[in-house]
Parts: C-alpha cells; structure tokens; sequence
C-alpha cells in the first residue's frame, strides 16, 4: 500500500514538475497553418501550431502581394514542424532553392516567418524573446527621430555639386544640430542618392562633428566604392538596411570601411541573422544602429534582437508607420527617446486582425514609380 502511495505520488511530480511540462510541450509543438496578409506596403504573417500558440511576423519593403503568394509556399517546408527549432527552419528556407538563395524577397520573407518563430517560443515559454537571446545587454534603447536625436536626408543627386548644393545641406545639416543641441544626434541619410563625388564634396564642407555619422553612404555592391569614400571622409560612415545575411556584411567589416552597421531585422532575415551579424560586427569593434521602417510589429522584434547586444548605438522607429488600431504593445519611449525593453511573453505584441483585415480591403499603390530622377529625366539612385 505504502509502495503504491509513492508511486502514485512520483506519478502526480513528475506531471506537476514545470521542467517535465515544457520539455512536452517543446517536443510535440507543431506548425499547423500559414497566413499571410497583405495590407498597405507590408504583409503580416500568422504561423499557427497544434497547441494554440500563435506567431506574427512581418515582411517589409517588397511589392506585398509577391511576398504573401511567396510566404505561403515556403509553408510547405513549415507545415508539421517544430517551430522552436529556428535556426534548422530558417537554414531550410534560406537553403531551399539554390537559384533563390539570397536576395530581397526570399530573405526578407524568411525575415517575417523567423520574426513569428522567435514570438512562438517566447510563448511557449513565456518569456521574452531577449531573454531567450542570452538576456538584455542593457536597461533601454535609444531611438530616432526624438527631441535628442534626428536624421535630415538627401534626395537624388547630381554626380558632382555646385555651391549651391553645398551650402544649401550644410545649411540643414548645420540646423538640425543646433535644434538638438551639443549633446544631441545628428544623422546625415544620403540614401545611396548622392553620388561618391558629390558626398566626398559635402563631408569636406562640414565639420567632423556636424553629424554623428552619415547613412548608406553608397549603393551596395562594390567595396571598392566605400573603401574610397573612407579613405577621404572624415565623418564616421554607416550602411547596411540593403544588405543581408552576415555573407554581404562581412565585406564591410573585413575591409575596416564601416564605422557603424545598420542591419534591418525586417530585411537581412529576421532576429536569427540580426543578432549573427551583430556579433560578427563586435568581433571588429564596430555597432549596430539598426534601420527599421517597419510597423510596431516589426519594430518590436528588432528591439528584441538590440536589447540582447553588446555593441549598439540607437535604432529607428516611426510610431506614424503603424495604422492606426492595428497593434497594442507593452513598451514606450520616454522624453530623452529611449524606449523601455518589450515586456511579456514573445514579441508583446497583439495584433487586432477585425483591423488587419479591413487594411487588407484597402488598395495599395506602391512608392516606388515616383522616385529618383535627376533635373534632365534621366534615372538615378535612391
């Protein structure tokens, strides 16, 4: 009887043992549906399972209907898998096609399908998702625009400037400093849209400390192209929100061209790549101020990823960007810009999918048409 009454007892601990609970609950998780969603320029994605915990992500800066049809036949490679194994499905999805492997729209699709894995596990074990990245590497996150930090930007220029050109950014550049102050941030965006000469031309106008450091500072794909502009600008030099995967940055970083890098969560692969390429940049003393023009979605899974590394300088995020009811999160940005770590388990984020679906009826026409040309017609970066 006594012998019985144990059993029965290490039965009830061992069901009741938190330990035992979620090792089940990890094993026998499973992916079970896909829904992908296209509303305005952005797609949200829905990765449900089996045991009624449920993901989102999002896919950015692509055309949205492409990236929905191209979501939801990379299920396939997701329908009954685990979804706490991120690092295998991602390598799965990244690897799937070898003539596909790379680019903008199969990594920034991956992205939203990675940002809704990590929201799953946080879930599942009802944690956040830094702490799942090794914990916060700090108590908050600086943020831009804010009352102590800004980012004036270039539109399309000419290959070379007159005076004109000159004065009329140093003007701005000189302006936006002087609103925030000596102990204020000052980002100058060129955009990719000022040609290497012109940029060279600017940055000899200003002083060193005008601007913290200057943004995509060319259009990527030459090293040479930045290897030149470092060597005759003195201002420290950021790029990185068209570049993905740690494969594209390595050439940045092994060529000592960079000064600071700024990987986008939503472009280079999600919260599973972002934190890689920050760690491969603090092997080279180099931060991350991470580029985001996502909705608070996005945003948030980027905040996850900056909370859990070493080496940052500030993120941007544009409340404005998100419509209007469609997300409630748990973190706010105090008057010095500096946002509070997301709390609660996953991404903390909730979706109110009656609004998606009404955004989704909207029609959306894209930006792009109506952007970079030079005064005589013809077509220039941006």
């Amino acid at each position: 009887m006594l012998t019985e009454r144990l059993n029965e007892q290490d039965v009830i601990a061992a069901i009741q043992n938190p330990a035992a609970q979620v090792g089940d609950r990890s094993s026998s998780i499973r992916i079970n549906r896909l829904t992908a969603t296209p509303a305005g320029p952005k797609v949200f994605v829905k990765i449900e399972t089996n045991h009624g915990i449920t993901g989102w992500g999002e896919i950015d800066q692509l055309e949205p209907q492409v990236a929905a049809a191209l979501a939801r036949s990379l299920f396939e490679l997701l329908d009954g898998e685990n979804p706490t194994r991120i690092e295998h499905l991602w390598q799965k999805l990244f690897r799937a096609h070898r003539n596909v492997r790379g680019g903008p729209f199969m990594v920034h699709t991956i992205a939203g399908i990675d940002m809704a894995l990590w929201d799953i596990a946080g879930k599942l074990w009802n944690t956040p998702v830094y702490r799942l990245l090794g914990g916060p590497a700090r108590d908050r996150i600086r943020v831009y625009p804010s009352a102590t930090a800004t980012k004036p930007g270039a539109g399309p220029g000419e290959w070379s400037a007159n005076p004109g050109d000159i004065q009329r950014f140093v003007t701005y550049i000189q302006g936006e400093r002087n609103r925030v102050g000596a102990d204020g941030m000052v980002i100058f965006d060129a955009h990719c849209a000022l040609p290497p000469p012109f940029l060279i031309q600017l940055a000899a106008a200003l002083n060193p400390t005008d601007v913290n450091f200057i943004e995509e500072v060319a259009v990527p794909g030459n090293i040479e192209v930045f290897k030149r502009l470092k060597a005759a600008i003195r201002i420290p030099l950021a790029t990185g929100e068209r570049d993905r995967t740690i494969w594209e940055f390595i050439p940045y970083l092994q060529e000592r061209c960079l000064d600071i890098i700024q990987p986008d969560c939503a472009h280079t692969g999600g919260i599973t790549q972002m934190k890689k390429i920050a760690t491969l940049a603090e092997a080279y003393h180099v931060p991350i101020a991470p580029h985001c023009v996502t909705t608070e979605l996005g945003v948030s899974a980027s905040l996850h990823a900056s909370a859990a590394v070493p080496f940052f300088v500030i993120h941007e995020y544009y409340p404005q960007i998100t419509p209007q009811g469609l997300i409630r999160k748990n973190w706010t940005v105090d008057k010095e810009g500096y946002a509070s770590l997301p709390q609660g388990p996953g991404l903390g984020v909730e979706i109110d999918e009656k609004v998606l679906a009404e955004l989704a009826k909207r029609p959306h026409r894209p930006e792009w048409p109506t952007r970079g040309r030079l005064r005589d017609g013809s077509i220039a970066d941006y």
